[in-house]
């Protein structure tokens, strides 16, 4: 076949096929042209999520009758004042844009400079349909209409209009994080879903763009090294989600989603987060934009450093020292008045504030999950803690009971016999071939996993109605996401419902793991959802659903557990399939055999 020229039509649908993927791919180069011509306020208006119609008007400079027919050629910018491309300044510069949604969309420009009688430009899929006066303030409005509706192989690939609306909302959060000096409001189906004002401080910015618990769950970070400099805010380890959605990073004020960066900001929090944990941070790198190439991406969501190694380090380096001042380190020593501070011991637990009763495992008798309190300080020296009388105290917590009945024969049992707790977190189990350590957190979240995977194969998880219903507030997105799942949610045994546009109500709990921390289960359930509910099955969905409950329902590391409790936990790990690792693959116990010991000691 010999070499011809490609047709124009063909040719834009080609560069479309680059620039517009989705209509949050339109948005976002609609919103970035509005930042760049100088506005301080930007409307957003969608229909069906920007299928079909996505509106942004702003009241930046403008364009003349001329600029505005310039702007819909492809490679015809402002935004590039000489060739040197490496020192562009502003967020899009290709040229390609507007004329690429103006191939694959009805495309409506009507624009406004300051002084001048305003102008309007039609073109429908790559065909200008009508060109005259308009009269508008001054600056720039675009309309995207009926978006792909010609280019049906494109249209039937796109997403539902929620997911579609989804990924606007994402796109605009980040530009508006980006320029807190910008007013943004973006409006959908008539009902305003962002609103920020300009003039904003840059951690005020991010807290109303992600959630007001923010501002008292972070530090600030702020880094100056050479001539690049780090800020941002840094969430706490212990605030934290469980998917990486979380994660706004930008470079010279552009969003990014670089894998340097998002593998520096995991370094950073590697020892003070589990691995499937996922800490939230807003972090902007400014730096000469000679050392930065943001023109290795069509859509600019990736950069180049000249400098990688340096970059990484002043991100591992800033976040660690932020978390260190803000006083939660991993490792922190304790307070002077803590050491001070003796303990007592609790009373002797009710039988039935067991966190185990004797229900039985699964296949037999079963365990349930339920509150006990922690022991109480009461004495803040020794010789007070020695005066203390001892009567109605329970036997030491987590260690070796005086028996009142023969001490059970580990032979009978696989993983041993309890007798202690180290670091109120492992199990120390005597085995007849070996010492058994157990993760205690780890082992019981798997063995309501398969409580649950058990109760659902019998019809439904039972479930245990609150006493008051619980209002969790989330964002948009999120009380969609589990909206369109209460029904399958409810087969687990939670309850909710739609309570206004950016909250839910819980009205019950699965009985398994009671009450317990509602509003963590509910958030860390959005947050799977949203991850990964459309890319898995029916099936592999549930097990999602059903592991994250589970983790939530589970025995914290940082319990004190008794020795009867303990061996109830053993016991019903032995008769329970896939106790040997947890929900995220990790081991759940391990063993270290006669022969084992012997040879640390030097006996073998």
């Amino acid at each position: 076949m010999s070499i011809r020229r490609l047709p124009n039509n063909l040719v834009n649908r080609i560069a479309a096929g680059e620039v517009v993927e989705r209509p949050a791919s339109a948005l976002k180069e609609l919103v970035e042209n509005a930042i760049d011509a100088g506005s301080n306020h930007i409307n957003i208006r969608l229909e069906q999520g920007g299928l079909d119609l996505i509106e942004v008007s702003d009241n930046g400079c403008g364009m003349a009758r001329d600029d505005i027919a310039l702007a819909l050629e492809r490679h015809a910018t402002s935004k590039l004042p000489d060739e040197a491309i490496e020192l562009v300044a502003t967020l899009g510069f290709r040229g390609e844009a507007l004329p690429s949604i103006a191939s694959v969309a009805r495309l409506t420009i009507e624009s406004r400079e300051k002084g001048a009688d305003g102008w309007s430009r039609v073109v429908d899929h790559g065909e200008v349909e009508s060109d005259g006066p308009a009269a508008i303030p001054p600056g720039t409005k675009v309309r995207v209409e009926q978006l792909f509706a010609k280019v049906p192989a494109r249209r039937k690939f796109l997403r539902t209009p929620r997911s579609e609306y989804a990924a606007c909302v994402d796109v605009v959060r980040r530009l508006a994080m980006a320029r807190p000096d910008i007013g943004f409001t973006l409006t959908h189906e008539g009902r305003k879903a962002i609103a920020v004002q300009a003039g904003d401080t840059g951690p005020d910015r991010v807290a109303a763009l992600t959630n007001k618990e923010l501002r008292s769950n972070s530090v600030a970070v702020d880094l100056m090294r050479e001539d690049v400099r780090l800020s941002g805010v840094a969430g706490l380890p212990t605030y934290n989600r469980g998917v990486a959605d979380h994660q706004f990073l930008f470079v010279n004020g552009r969003p990014v989603r670089d894998r340097l960066l998002v593998g520096a900001v995991r370094g950073a929090y590697a020892e003070m987060l589990a691995r499937d944990r996922h800490p939230i941070v807003a972090l902007f790198i400014d730096m000469p934009p000679e050392q930065v190439d943001v023109n290795v991406h069509p859509a600019k969501t990736e950069v180049r450093f000249r400098e990688p190694a340096m970059i990484r380090g002043m991100i591992v380096s800033g976040l660690r020292r932020a978390l260190d001042e803000g006083g939660f380190r991993a490792a922190q020593r304790p307070a002077e008045s803590a050491l001070a501070n003796w303990q007592r011991e609790a009373l002797a637990p009710d039988p039935q504030g067991s966190i185990f009763t004797a229900q039985g495992p699964i296949g037999g008798s079963r365990a349930t999950f339920q509150s006990q309190p922690y022991p109480s300080a009461v004495q803040d020296n020794a010789s007070a803690f020695n005066a203390m009388p001892t009567e109605g105290l329970a036997p030491i917590m987590g260690r070796a009971e005086e028996a009142s009945e023969p001490v059970p024969e580990a032979v009978k049992h696989p993983l041993g016999i309890a007798r202690g707790q180290v670091a109120k977190t492992y199990i120390v189990a005597e085995a007849e071939d070996g010492l058994v350590i157990v993760d205690q957190h780890a082992a019981h979240e798997r063995l309501v996993l398969e409580r649950m995977r058990k109760a659902m194969d019998g019809g439904k998880v039972a479930s245990q109605a609150l006493l008051m219903a619980e209002v969790i507030e989330l964002d948009e997105n999120a009380c969609d996401r589990l909206e369109a799942r209460i029904a399958e949610l409810s087969e687990f045994g939670l309850e909710l419902e739609r309570f206004g546009p950016s909250a839910v109500l819980v009205r019950a709990t699965p009985a398994m793991l009671g009450s317990g921390d509602v509003k963590g289960l509910v958030t860390d359930l959005a947050d799977e959802l949203g991850a990964y509910d459309e890319a898995l099955s029916l099936k592999e969905r549930i097990d999602h659903v059903a592991s994250t409950m589970a983790c939530h329902g589970s025995v914290r590391a940082g319990r004190v557990l008794n020795v009867a409790e303990m061996n109830a936990l053993l016991r019903e790990m032995e008769v329970t399939p896939h106790s040997g690792q947890c929900n995220h693959g990790r081991p759940t116990w391990v063993k270290l055999a006669h022969g084992d010991i012997e040879k640390l000691f030097g006996r073998k």
